[in-house]
């Protein structure tokens, strides 16, 4: 089998450019990935029709929200114990005044989580997370849009309920059989992201034989599930899941290779926010302190066609997104 990357680029388009995901990213030509064979590049127009309908065809909204443009979504944990901002928005009154900081700021989304899922995290009941993040989801309903950050299918049927609209699954529906059962019975949209393991060991020595291809590969296999299950495919994003059961090495592959996901016609959803590999490399051992890497790959997501960044600094990151669409 051979898959397509898309070469990028951004902004001022060449002439027989051809827009990715109808977005501002282009491209001429495409690299052709193997398992078996020699890579080699070839011209935009012999990759297959279906791959590149797939690349070149404007998203539909997700969720509502215009894909032709980028969106931040804000990171709202109500969890004493994540990896950056544990027990900072622990309580309601505070979770819902930073969500509408947030807002303020120009997040597009605000993604409520109530279990963290860093490496070595210790796993919640599903009554202790729901206590936690219904409040500030019943809070903040009609005043933003929305998003339950969750593995468990009756967490996300709770938070629906009290006014999430995605439901974002860092197990790509794959943790609790009854997930895709939530979707099939709302019209919440879903995010499907790619993970090796749970938090608690996800980081003990992941393996890929391809790290890119096996994540297209997954994805691509969750996808087909929603779509059997009758999930529209306008209301599916993906994520590789960046530091998800992925050494340094594995997340710069994913990040070198990340217009391949086009190929599978859903918005790309990047979360890289202040992970460990932005530290290691950046020399930045406090999450905090990692403000300027996660903008800087952020940037080379949208470069390549992201459309969704999920971050934890939303004002530094919003100026970055408008700088960098105003230059291109």
């Amino acid at each position: 089998m051979d898959y397509f990357r898309p070469i990028t680029s951004y902004g001022h388009r060449s002439q027989g450019a051809r827009a990715i995901a109808g977005g501002n990213a282009w491209f001429t030509h495409a690299e052709v990935l193997s398992r078996s064979n020699a890579t080699k590049v070839i011209p935009a127009d012999e990759i297959p029709k279906d791959v590149l309908n797939n690349i070149c065809q404007p998203r539909a909204p997700f969720a509502g929200l215009d894909m032709g443009r980028v969106h931040v979504m804000g990171v709202l944990n109500t969890t004493p114990d994540s990896f950056s901002d544990g027990g900072l928005h622990e309580g309601v009154d505070d979770a819902v005044t930073r969500g509408h900081q947030m807002l303020d700021q120009g997040a597009s989304i605000v993604d409520v989580g109530g279990e963290s899922t860093r490496p070595g995290a210790d796993f919640v009941d599903r009554v202790a997370e729901i206590n936690r993040v219904t409040p500030v989801i019943a809070a903040m309903n009609g005043t933003a849009l929305l998003s339950i950050d969750t593995r468990k299918a009756d967490v996300a049927r709770a938070a629906i309920g009290a006014g999430a609209q995605i439901f974002n699954d860092v197990t790509a529906l794959s943790f609790d059989p009854r997930s895709l059962s939530v979707l099939k019975d709302t019209d919440a949209s879903v995010c499907l992201m790619h993970a090796s393991g749970d938090p608690k060991t996800m980081q003990d020595n992941p393996t890929y034989d391809d790290v890119l291809l096996d994540v297209y590969d997954y994805l691509s296999t969750r996808i087909a599930l929603c779509e059997q299950a009758g999930i529209a495919k306008s209301r599916i994003c993906i994520d590789p899941g960046i530091g998800f059961g992925k050494t340094t090495e594995h997340n710069l592959l994913l990040m070198r290779g990340l217009s391949l996901f086009h190929g599978l016609g859903c918005p790309i959803l990047l979360g890289v926010s202040r992970k460990r590999f932005i530290g290691e490399i950046g020399e930045a051992q406090e999450p905090a302190d990692r403000v300027g890497g996660s903008i800087a790959v952020g940037l080379e997501g949208l470069r390549q066609g992201v459309q969704l960044l999920r971050v934890h600094d939303v004002k530094e990151t919003v100026q970055a997104v408008r700088l960098f669409e105003a230059l291109g």
